[in-house]
């Protein structure tokens, strides 16, 4: 017989977690955003919102946490026979959504053509890779079509390796010392390849190096998910990871070097201090507001990038500037977008579907 996987989509316990992931959001569309507002955003925020582009690993690292969380006792128990079931549940998380805007640039776009405007950037020929999410699994030479869709596409190789990760080691019976060295170890193969490619920072090649910078993190969240239920009852206080994470952070700050290899760690130790703290941050983040900006922060990431392209034809002057007043009414309009899209597309497509998961499938074949 086999388990039905269907678990919350939120973490137990971590609503600080929901919290950062829509922080992180809104540092990518600031990142996308950012050559536009340079009229009037001081020049130490600009060189702020150049590091948005990091945001996406946070995504990456949040994603195996709460795939552990949510799926890995189910899949130990269910074996590989649980893993259909697994990979059509992530579907009909990402996919609609994802499709639903694809399908609004493709309108865009044939706009473009019908008018006699350039359409580089939207090649069609590259649709199908886009539709099945396979667009960033090394098929390609650019980003193209809605850019921030490449982490999707990465998040779907992770994935469909994640069943086989769980499986592939007795990971509750080991002790923190080995969910440690497997975050290490990580870090330091992310920093050997991207290295041995010739790139110096995480966002570097993202359509080669994308799917192994994603996979590698995601694994490194699962380790961090391992220590956290090891030490959430006070093994070990958020204080030390927490002082960890600001100093891997703070020397890559420093010496601008190694930021394939500082950061990941870096990150990881700060979301490990932040899912193990009970303090006055983890608070805030657990607040409503920041609940509420977690739970849209797909859309937000998905709607963000070709809203701002629509955002810079109507709301930019002859130099791409926008100013604070049509900033304010792109963030407002992103806002209110992303409400819409998780209430009346997100949730209701993802429900729909999962009417159809095989454990739905098989539950409703009557035995003989």
């Amino acid at each position: 017989m086999t388990t039905v996987i269907a678990p919350p989509e939120r973490p137990p316990h971590l609503p600080a977690l929901t919290g950062i992931r829509g922080i992180a959001a809104w540092f990518v569309v600031l990142y996308h955003a950012r050559l536009s507002l340079t009229d009037w955003v001081p020049d130490a925020l600009i060189d702020v919102f150049a590091q948005g582009y990091l945001a996406v690993d946070l995504f990456f690292m949040l994603s195996g946490f709460v795939m552990w969380l949510n799926y890995g006792p189910r899949l130990r128990e269910s074996g590989l026979a649980g893993a259909p079931d697994f990979w059509w549940r992530r579907v009909a998380r990402i996919w609609p959504l994802h499709i639903a805007v694809l399908l609004a640039m493709v309108g865009f776009a044939l706009l473009l053509l019908a008018t006699g405007r350039s359409t580089e950037g939207y090649p069609f020929v590259e649709l199908p890779l886009h539709v099945l999410l396979l667009q960033n699994w090394g098929f390609t030479d650019a980003l193209s079509w809605n850019h921030p869709a490449w982490s999707i596409s990465a998040e779907l190789g992770a994935y469909v390796l994640f069943p086989f990760i769980v499986l592939a080691a007795r990971w509750e019976i080991l002790r923190a010392p080995a969910f440690i060295a497997v975050i290490i170890g990580c870090a330091l193969l992310l920093a050997g390849i991207f290295t041995a490619f010739g790139a110096t920072t995480l966002g570097g090649d993202i359509t080669r190096l994308g799917l192994i910078r994603c996979v590698l993190q995601f694994i490194i969240g699962m380790m961090l998910a391992l220590l956290w239920l090891r030490w959430r009852d006070g093994e070990v206080i958020a204080l030390w990871p927490a002082i960890l994470g600001c100093m891997l952070v703070a020397a890559w700050i420093v010496t601008q070097r190694a930021q394939v290899f500082l950061l990941p760690l870096g990150f990881a130790a700060c979301l490990l201090a932040l899912a193990l703290s009970t303090g006055p941050v983890a608070w805030m983040l657990g607040g409503r507001v920041f609940e509420w900006l977690g739970d849209i922060s797909y859309s937000t990431y998905l709607i963000h990038f070709p809203l701002f392209i629509l955002a810079k034809i109507f709301l930019a002057d002859d130099r791409v500037q926008i100013g604070p007043g049509g900033f304010a009414l792109y963030c407002v309009a992103l806002l209110i977008l992303s409400h819409c899209a998780y209430r009346l597309l997100e949730k209701p497509a993802q429900r729909a579907l999962n009417r159809f998961a095989p454990s739905k499938r098989r539950r409703a074949v009557p035995a003989e």
